[in-house]
């Protein structure tokens, strides 16, 4: 039985990261059963519990090292673990595991990671250092392979999938309209639904009143009801707790931690999804939920582009007007988008076999072995 450690973003209660490793952890025990798999985490007794896995805490010097020395792969990734936009100290983090499997002479593998934005100099020379250890580095997205080579990471070991999270089977919609009936939310069949899922970080600026603009506008031209959704529950409830106390009643707001496929059901009742979260689009995806997206981050608009769709704007040029009208064409257009979305989203998922491709050739497993 091979033994494998994952090192990512776990264990923060973000439901896009959860959604991650459930998608790893499911499609390492399909291609590559039977597997012991052990997870980093910061909750390391909830992840265990959740995904049926060994954990230990992720900060644990001595138990990390523990976990690795007796595996025979680290997993890094997937999310967005090799940047320095968010914090300085989680590029250093992650590189920092990868330098403890390479001295100790474990295999390593980049699992379908968004890299980037690294600005910092001594960060970009760490990631050529350490990167160009690894033969196998697999990137969600074009951008990220981009700038691998740009701060000088062998191309030839660099192969493009996409988010892991694609690969999430869809949910039964009478899961999410059950939890939305426990939250107190009364659908009315006479008009459509819009679910908003934003970013709880500080944000400077009018954003949460144009945002506020915005929905009123929809509330009042569209016949709708407003879904606020928090993706990131200890992050993202703060902003919607500003915008309720904006906005009040008009609109209903999820106070409750969902896991993968319920918050997948939740998305999937929406009739349209305004989303600044990642996840929140590719569980729109998933769903066939005509999406919105409202940029934050390079891995926004990679995502939109793989589905030959643009963001609207970003979040720091944000204007109501922008989406009222960019609301009016989806709606026209929501058959056309969903076809759209489904080619896509099909196409993407194909690509995802190549990381578990090139795990078993890491791990030698032959064709007689699967």
């Amino acid at each position: 039985m091979h033994k494998v450690v994952i090192s990512g973003y776990y264990g923060f209660n973000n439901i896009g990261d959860e959604s991650i490793l459930r998608a790893v952890v499911d499609n390492l025990r399909r291609k590559l059963n039977p597997i012991d798999i052990t997870v980093l985490s910061q909750m390391p007794e909830l992840t265990s519990e959740k995904f049926g896995v060994h954990s230990v805490y992720r900060m644990d010097v001595l138990k990390v090292i523990k976990a690795i020395g007796s595996s025979d792969l680290l997993i890094s990734g997937g999310g967005s673990l090799l940047q320095d936009a968010t914090s300085k100290k989680s590029i250093s983090y992650y590189l920092g595991v990868i330098w403890i499997a390479l001295l100790l002479k474990k295999k390593v593998f980049i699992y379908s990671q968004g890299i980037g934005p690294i600005s910092g100099k001594i960060n970009r020379f760490l990631v050529k250092k350490t990167l160009n250890k690894i033969k196998y580095i697999v990137v969600r997205d074009e951008q990220s392979k981009e700038l691998l080579c740009e701060i000088g990471v062998n191309y030839e070991n660099i192969y493009v999938t996409a988010d892991p999270v694609i690969r999430v089977k869809k949910a039964e919609l009478e899961t999410g309209m059950k939890i939305l009936e426990s939250e107190g939310f009364v659908k009315d069949t006479s008009k459509i639904t819009v679910g908003f899922a934003l970013r709880g970080l500080k944000i400077k600026g009018n954003f949460i009143d144009e945002i506020c603009e915005a929905a009123e506008h929809i509330l009042s031209h569209y016949n709708a009801q407003i879904v606020f959704i928090p993706f990131h529950y200890n992050e993202d409830m703060g902003v919607i707790n500003e915008i309720k106390k904006k906005h009040g009643d008009k609109a209903f707001y999820i106070e409750n931690k969902y896991l993968t496929e319920e918050m997948l059901s939740i998305i999937g009742n929406m009739d349209v999804l305004i989303g600044v979260r990642l996840h929140s689009l590719i569980y729109a995806a998933i769903m066939d939920v005509p999406m919105i997206a409202i940029s934050y981050d390079p891995k926004i608009n990679s995502f939109m582009h793989s589905l030959e769709m643009k963001a609207l704007c970003s979040i720091y040029d944000f204007q109501s007007e922008f989406l009222i009208e960019e609301f009016n064409e989806v709606l026209k257009r929501s058959e056309a988008i969903r076809t759209k979305v489904q080619k896509n989203i099909e196409q993407l998922i194909l690509t995802l076999n190549k990381n578990e491709i090139l795990i078993q050739e890491l791990l030698g497993i032959g064709e007689d072995d699967r």
